[in-house]
């Protein structure tokens, strides 16, 4: 709303004034509001109510090895380090889990009730009828289909793919029915009477129901560092939001269980292998040492080499050490070489390196999740060669990574046997029979260790999968949050409504007026002039009504023609030399505005009062007059054609009494001066001199002269003449006239071109009028239509 409309043009807001600029709009607020209602009961009565459903779990903090089983204090793979709750957030709602909940709970096939509007999905009880599909579950679960069934009797039912103009089959319980996705088999559900009714069934792919429910599943932690998370779903049957979260949290904790048993499986068996392969060496070693002591015929010669034995101690301990290490790196590397296509790794048998440990950990998770994955989807799948690309890559690092472990490994054992191979030379001096036992010992103590090592690693493996626990715990069952629907919020939605109804009209109410640049009342121009008068606002007039007055007019028009007579009478009044100060020019800014219709109807309220009123035409380009006075208005009479204005200018022949004629209405009798014919040359025409004789002689025989003058920023015409009025009414159209525009004749008063300058609002809507508009002026009111605007 513009600044003239809140009443701050010169000053501060006008709370009275702007709360009426709405309230005169009051039957469109209304209707807004109770439209808006009726949509929102609409949107209520016909909305699907959306129920909540929450749980509580508890994630486990995996703890290590050693608070449980301390003699265990390597077996890494029981623990796989903290769980961090922004991960297990993903994990609970990933679309694989959700996917396995779909399949579990079978809803990616619906069945519905239809409705005239809404339909109703059956879900908690059991259905009126069985389908059966003959196609396997892999083909159903990656299926799209709808189709509508007639109950109609006990023995058949209709059978549509369409809802509507679609052919009908009747078919019989229990015969195969033909469908786009497979034969399909549907028999009564015994024990249940049929609904008789139309039921539509929708069958819909896992993979899309379970990203349905995995963007309107919630899961968050309940405060900031806490282990406990919410997990939350809003459906529009409270039981299968119910159902579809406690078996979420089923499927989360299965699916780490499953995880962590199959890791120690796999490890299980590669420390089988390598038990028996080191079981065979171990045996050889023991017969090697048989044989040569049986063939050389030796007892205990131990005591005959201990001062030498003690020499190389260190050295061997440090090289038995790294033969250990070594065998296990390249068993290890043998293993993951020989390995074709996806398989599972061992996992921490007792090599040292961190690094590899982390890598192959990571590979078989990676290795576990795409096994998941591929129960539904194929090898092509781009999350599939995704994996595949990770998987390649972790299988190069872990292979150079092995590579690297066993040439360290083999250089070690190389430097350390270089340097036992000098402290055995201080042996030689030995019997050669004692460096033979002493070096099978030594193979037979490094093949003893290893095979050691391993029969407890794999003990520790069959604890970790008898020991394998859930992540999470149940802290509570998924339940109800309230009997009462979560939308749509009754109150909430009415409460909009009505804020809505209100802001649509008052926006374009607002923005009508903030966009409006025009004059549309007294109020308005009142305030863009400052201190030159206002006389009166004119009411705007229907195509049905007078232009004129009329005898004992009681209308709104002739009450504001009357208040305008008024407020000249009180501004027109003699000089204190006498002279009369009756001369008044009406004019306009540009045509169209009313000025020949306020000239017309002023002069005749000035003759009801017995008057003596002459109306002068002269706006010479453009006469309007007679739209008002001869020949238009049924009431008005004229004697003979007119001679006017530009006759009296142009010659010198035609007198004061030749060009004035008298009109008589039904309301008074008056004086015109018409403008006569149009001349070429108006502008030079009325700086004829006797125009000034003219107004000399006027202005003495009569009480009041008007002249209906050109509009000022078209022609200079009225300038030209405007030093001979005692007053100029100018004339502004309610919007119509531009507020810019006032801007001209308030400069060319204060250059002082413009004598007793005042203005008059004409075509003034009801609903803007003043306060005569506001009480009414008594008579001749009309009743304005509802739906009018304005």
């Amino acid at each position: 709303m513009s600044n003239k409309k809140f009443g701050m043009a010169n000053g501060p807001i006008d709370l009275k004034e702007l709360i009426l600029g709405y309230t005169k709009y009051w039957k469109w607020f209304v209707l807004s509001v109770i439209l808006a209602l009726c949509i929102a009961y609409l949107q209520i009565r016909y909305s699907v109510p959306q129920y909540s459903a929450q749980a509580k779990i508890q994630i486990i903090e995996e703890k290590s090895s050693s608070s449980e089983l301390s003699v265990f204090r390597d077996l890494d793979f029981i623990s796989g380090g903290q769980n961090k709750v922004e991960d297990e957030v993903e994990i609970i709602k990933s679309k694989s889990n959700l996917m396995q909940v779909v399949k579990e709970l079978g809803i990616n096939i619906r069945v519905y009730t239809l409705g005239n509007i809404v339909d109703s999905e059956i879900y908690g009880k059991p259905f009126p009828f069985n389908i059966s599909f003959y196609e396997p579950d892999s083909v159903i679960h990656n299926s799209r289909f709808t189709f509508f069934v007639d109950l109609s009797n006990d023995t058949t039912f209709d059978y549509a793919e369409k809802e509507e103009d679609a052919p009908v089959e009747t078919v019989a319980y229990g015969k195969n029915v033909s469908t786009p996705i497979g034969d399909m088999v549907m028999t009564p559900n015994t024990g249940i009477s049929l609904s008789k009714g139309r039921y539509k069934v929708v069958v819909s792919p896992v993979a899309a129901m379970a990203q349905i429910y995995q963007s309107r599943i919630r899961v968050s932690p309940v405060s900031e560092f806490s282990n406990i998370l919410d997990i939350s779903l809003v459906d529009p049957i409270q039981q299968k939001a119910i159902d579809i979260i406690n078996s979420l949290v089923n499927v989360y904790n299965k699916n780490a269980i499953e995880d962590k048993k199959a890791i120690a499986d796999r490890t299980s068996n590669f420390i089988d292998d390598r038990i028996n392969d080191i079981y065979s060496n171990l045996a050889s070693a023991d017969q090697t040492e048989e044989e040569f002591r049986a063939n050389r015929g030796l007892a205990d010669v131990a005591s005959q080499a201990n001062m030498s034995l003690n020499v190389s101690a260190a050295s061997e301990k440090e090289l038995q050490n790294a033969s250990v290490q070594l065998m296990i790196a390249s068993a290890m590397k043998d293993e993951v070489d020989s390995k074709q296509g996806y398989d599972l790794i061992a996992y921490n048998v007792g090599l040292s390196d961190p690094t590899i440990a982390n890598t192959t950990q990571k590979y078989n998770e990676l290795i576990q999740e795409r096994k998941r994955l591929l129960e539904d989807t194929g090898e092509k799948h781009p999350t599939i060669l995704r994996l595949n690309e990770q998987l390649d890559g972790l299988k190069q690092g872990i292979q150079s990574g092995l590579g690297n472990v066993t040439n360290n490994l083999d250089l070690t054992v190389n430097n350390l046997g270089k340097q036992l191979s000098q402290a055995q030379s201080r042996l030689y001096q030995a019997p050669k029979n004692q460096r033979v036992l002493t070096d099978i010992a030594r193979k037979k103590n490094t093949i003893e260790n290893l095979y050691l090592y391993l029969l407890q690693k794999r003990e520790e493996s069959q604890i970790t999968f008898a020991s394998a626990t859930p992540k999470s715990k149940v802290v509570d069952l998924a339940y109800a949050s309230s009997p009462f629907p979560v939308s749509p919020k009754t109150k909430i939605v009415y409460l909009a409504a009505l804020i809505l109804g209100l802001l649509i009209p008052f926006s374009v109410v607002y923005i009508k007026d903030l966009l409006d640049n025009k004059v549309h009342n007294k109020l308005d121009l009142e305030k863009l002039v400052n201190e030159v008068p206002v006389l009166a606002e004119i009411p705007k007039i229907t195509k049905k009504q007078d232009k004129l007055v009329q005898k004992d007019d009681r209308s709104v028009l002739a009450e504001s023609l009357r208040i305008l007579r008024a407020n000249l009478d009180y501004i027109i009044r003699p000089k204190k030399n006498g002279e009369k100060n009756n001369i008044i020019f009406v004019t306009s800014t540009t045509p169209g505005e009313g000025k020949s219709f306020i000239a017309s109807n002023l002069a005749v309220i000035f003759a009801n009062t017995h008057k003596k009123v002459l109306l002068i035409g002269a706006d010479i380009r453009n006469p309007k007059l007679n739209s008002f006075l001869p020949g238009i208005d049924r009431n008005v009479r004229t004697t003979d054609n007119v001679r006017g204005l530009t006759e009296f200018l142009y010659s010198d022949e035609v007198q004061l009494k030749d060009i004035i004629k008298k009109i008589e209405t039904d309301a008074a009798h008056i004086d015109i001066i018409a403008s006569g014919k149009i001349p070429p040359n108006p502008a030079e025409l009325l700086m004829n001199s006797r125009i000034s004789e003219l107004f000399e002689k006027v202005t003495q025989e009569y009480d009041y002269v008007i002249v209906d003058t050109a509009p000022l920023m078209v022609v200079t015409d009225t300038l030209l003449i405007s030093q001979y009025a005692n007053h100029v009414l100018y004339v502004t159209r309610a919007g119509y006239t531009e507020s810019k525009v006032l801007e001209f004749p308030l400069k060319l008063k204060k250059q002082g071109k413009l004598n007793g300058l005042s203005f008059i609002v004409n075509d003034v809507k009801s609903s803007d009028l003043g306060y005569g508009g506001k009480y009414g002026y008594g008579y001749g009111k009309t009743v304005k239509k509802w739906w009018k605007f304005s």
